[in-house]
């Protein structure tokens, strides 16, 4: 198989040989992303029976035999069993060379139409729904994964823009509810006359303008989710008849005298500082303690500043393909301003400027108002180098090694940033 080899290295297609079939099924792992060429008659296990163990263990994995003494069933029987092609001594090294080119570039289709199945198989964990490598987004993902599968009440916390529905959704999603009804309800959007027929729901003729029976959002949930968002805008008058569905598990329609027994999991989120409102009596102290069994923390995307660039290429990537856009290349321009700008409007404000990104508009509107203040000069700096270095770690998985090669930077280094920015 020396002559193959040459032929093949003329071409700059790289190979390896190996003596035995046997030393080519150590080679040939689950990581394999070649193809391979094998002679029929071997020492020890010949190539026919090292066909049928090697597309046993891959079945996409192209298998392309030679031999000087085949004959047209041996071929037919090879195709039959799987060999990609079958080639008879003598043969031209042009042959080879093209045989083998079609072979790598099928095998590289597989593999990437493989690689697309596991990404869309993965689109619903924990990581490709909570993007983000820093800490404090590692830690919140623990929590989630710890907690979901239980019936205890949540309470999120977090300014506007972090993403507290889409953990809400999450906790539910990976819960043995999931195949039940995930209900939201904006406490802050309703007006506090429709509120309570909206949460518990009324009888026919309940009040004017009641010409139906209505199902209420808890009842609704029951068992699945219930979710309150804006939690602290809940009228305090209502507030103590939510205690009791979530004391009792029971509820009563309005303008009905009969109880309806619920099972549903509450999931509150508040941009507030709930201790707080309840310390001053603008929000029940005993609410408060009944919703507050977890509580889950989302930071401000000024705190994670890491994540930045990873949610602004998957945002990137979303917008390109709902727009029908190539994928614009991220300037370094374009990328000082992102870890630079302070994000009032946390993710949901990042998504924003990735959509104008992807349209090929500015960034970042410019308007006579005052711009909201970013980081100085060295704050900026230490977010892109911190950015710089998740980055590389995330793709080296972890290798400091590897990661201080491709950055370039001597490993004592690397280390001493890694402790200094949290990211080990």
């Amino acid at each position: 198989m020396l002559g193959c080899q040459q032929a093949l290295a003329l071409e700059d297609i790289a190979s390896e040989g190996v003596a035995s079939a046997e030393q080519a099924l150590l080679r040939v792992g689950n990581d394999f992303a070649g193809i391979v060429v094998s002679d029929i008659r071997l020492p020890g296990m010949d190539g026919l029976q090292l066909l049928t163990q090697l597309k046993a263990s891959d079945p996409a994995l192209p298998v392309v035999l030679i031999t000087g003494h085949g004959d047209i069933s041996m071929a037919v029987g090879a195709m039959r069993n799987g060999a990609y092609d079958f080639m008879e001594k003598p043969f031209a090294p042009e042959r080879l060379v093209e045989v083998v080119r079609r072979a790598l570039e099928q095998r590289a289709l597989a593999r990437e139409v493989s690689d697309l199945r596991r990404q869309l198989a993965g689109r619903q964990s924990l990581e490709s729904r909570l993007i983000g490598r820093s800490p404090a987004m590692q830690q919140l993902r623990e929590l989630i994964a710890n907690v979901a599968d239980t019936s205890a009440n949540v309470l999120i916390e977090g300014e506007t823009g972090t993403g507290k529905e889409l953990v809400a959704r999450c906790l539910h999603d990976f819960s043995r509810r999931q195949p039940q009804p995930f209900v939201a309800l904006n406490c802050g959007g309703l007006p506090e006359s429709l509120f309570e027929s909206e949460i518990f729901g009324h009888e026919a003729n309940a009040f004017t303008g009641a010409g139906k029976r209505r199902i209420g959002k808890i009842e609704h949930a029951d068992g699945g989710t219930l979710f309150l968002d804006e939690v602290e805008s809940m009228p305090l008058a209502l507030q103590i008849k939510l205690l009791r569905v979530l004391q009792e598990r029971t509820l009563e329609r309005l303008g009905s005298n009969h109880s309806v027994t619920v099972d549903c999991r509450v999931i509150a989120a508040t941009k507030a500082d709930l201790q707080q409102a309840s310390g001053s009596g603008q929000f029940r102290s005993d609410l408060y303690y009944r919703l507050n069994v977890v509580t889950l923390e989302l930071p401000p995307l000024r705190e994670r500043r890491e994540d930045i660039r990873q949610l602004f290429e998957h945002f990137l990537q979303m917008a390109a393909l709902r727009f029908d856009r190539e994928v614009p290349a991220l300037d370094a321009l374009t990328l000082s301003r992102l870890m630079s700008h302070d994000w009032p409007g946390n993710v949901r404000e990042l998504r924003n400027v990735a959509e104008r990104h992807a349209l090929g508009l500015p960034a970042f509107k410019q308007s006579g108002a005052a711009a909201t203040p970013g980081l100085g000069f060295a704050e900026a700096v230490e977010a892109f180098e911190r950015s710089l270095l998740s980055d590389a770690l995330a793709r080296s998985g972890g290798n400091l090694s590897q990661a201080s090669l491709e950055l370039g930077m001597a490993k004592t280094t690397l280390f001493d940033k890694v402790k200094k920015y949290g990211l080990g």
